[in-house]
């Protein structure tokens, strides 16, 4: 089964993107994406 999770920046903390993710996967996604209010690519984490 795979859940609804939301990706915000960890430079401004805006949450820019949605994603699916597995559950059987306990650690939080982290991936690299371009920020529109940063204006640059940082790090994107999965939020609560």
């Amino acid at each position: 089964m795979r859940n609804k999770v939301t990706m915000a920046c960890t430079n401004c903390g805006s949450r820019n993107y949605t994603t699916m993710k597995n559950t059987a996967d306990i650690e939080r996604l982290e991936v690299k994406k371009f920020c529109k209010t940063c204006n640059s690519h940082t790090n994107h984490r999965e939020t609560k």
